[in-house]
């Protein structure tokens, strides 16, 4: 763990980012209490700019406060989650058109090596190493055609779908056997600067998670 410490310029800040990254690589789950004294411990910093941090991610809606009980890591429902891959469908959809059409060749060769390690494999059963490279995939076309406000909604709502699940799927709504086929679609897509099947395809990828959650939720 860095030792923020001595670290005085925009500490608050940093704290949060420390936090908000445990929370997106699953050091700190749904549910879970967060552990202020041995976290403020581990930082090197006294508990103000953490619970500050923390006050920020409450905000969030990435932690929730519990009176006398202090602050854990939200636990959406699979409804909360229905509604948030739906947002998903709209704003990732125009973020791939968007990345279609200021991709640049570089960008385009990078783009084409994701999930690479993957495509010859029959049965996927890494979903840990799927699950992060689907991560770094969807931060990737964010990161190239997401501006600013969208790109801030996003980065919630992804950390969302890829760290607020309690399953044994590492997050994954859908085995890697459906999604990889789909994940190929969009790189091509992008590739060839189709702006138009880049932000349909990328659609119609989230509407069969959203609809696979909605399944879960009439069963129950």
């Amino acid at each position: 763990m860095i030792n923020l410490g001595a670290q005085h310029e925009n500490l608050d800040q940093k704290v949060y980012q420390v936090i908000k990254e445990m929370i997106m690589n699953r050091q700190l789950l749904p549910g879970e209490k967060i552990p202020q004294e041995s976290l403020a411990s581990e930082l090197g910093i006294s508990r103000t700019p953490l619970v500050s941090a923390l006050k920020f991610l409450e905000q969030e809606k990435l932690v929730e406060a519990r009176p006398r009980r202090g602050y854990f890591v939200r636990l959406f429902s699979k409804e909360e989650m229905l509604s948030i891959f739906e947002l998903r469908e709209v704003l990732e959809g125009l973020a791939a058109r968007r990345a279609a059409g200021h991709i640049t060749d570089p960008q385009i060769d990078r783009l084409k090596g994701f999930f690479s390690k993957f495509k010859k494999v029959g049965a996927i059963a890494d979903y840990k190493g799927y699950s992060q490279e689907d991560r770094q995939f969807h931060f990737f076309v964010m990161d190239i055609g997401a501006k600013e406000f969208l790109k801030s909604i996003l980065l919630t709502t992804n950390i969302i779908s890829f760290s607020y699940q309690v399953v044994s799927s590492e997050g994954l709504i859908r085995p890697p056997s459906e999604t990889l086929v789909e994940h190929e679609s969009v790189i091509d897509a992008i590739s060839h600067r189709d702006a138009e099947a880049a932000e349909s395809l990328m659609r119609e990828h989230f509407k069969k998670s959203a609809a696979v959650l909605s399944s879960m939720i009439e069963s129950e």
